[in-house]
């Protein structure tokens, strides 16, 4: 078994403003981290053997909106709101199910 049950990771790159590229910083990914990891908290999912919320740094897949993932599953999400991060540590962290129409793509468009 592994430390964590789950292990998510949220990009919380910012680029400069002009940067050609978006980065996830500007879509307040770094306040929808900490959302998440007071609600896994408030869940009592936090911890060794229950589920660990972290900041990571780029991703590297800016185009497709703020992203996360959650391992070991390897499922990656883009998410919008409050409400799409309940519905991923709901049906996903807690259940064990992947909301698809929040998930990214598992290989690069080739």
């Amino acid at each position: 078994m592994s430390y964590y049950r789950r292990h998510l990771f949220f990009c919380t790159n910012r680029r400069p403003d002009e940067a050609p590229r978006p980065s996830c910083a500007l879509c307040d990914s770094p306040r929808m981290r900490a959302y998440v990891k007071e609600r896994i908290k408030a869940l009592g999912l936090a911890g060794p053997g229950g589920v660990r919320v972290n900041t990571a740094g780029c991703l590297d897949r800016c185009e497709e909106g703020p992203c996360l993932v959650v391992y070991p599953d390897g499922v990656w999400y883009t998410y919008v709101d409050e409400e799409d991060l309940d519905e991923i540590i709901e049906s996903h962290v807690v259940g064990g199910l992947p909301v698809e129409r929040l998930r990214l793509p598992d290989a690069p468009d080739s």
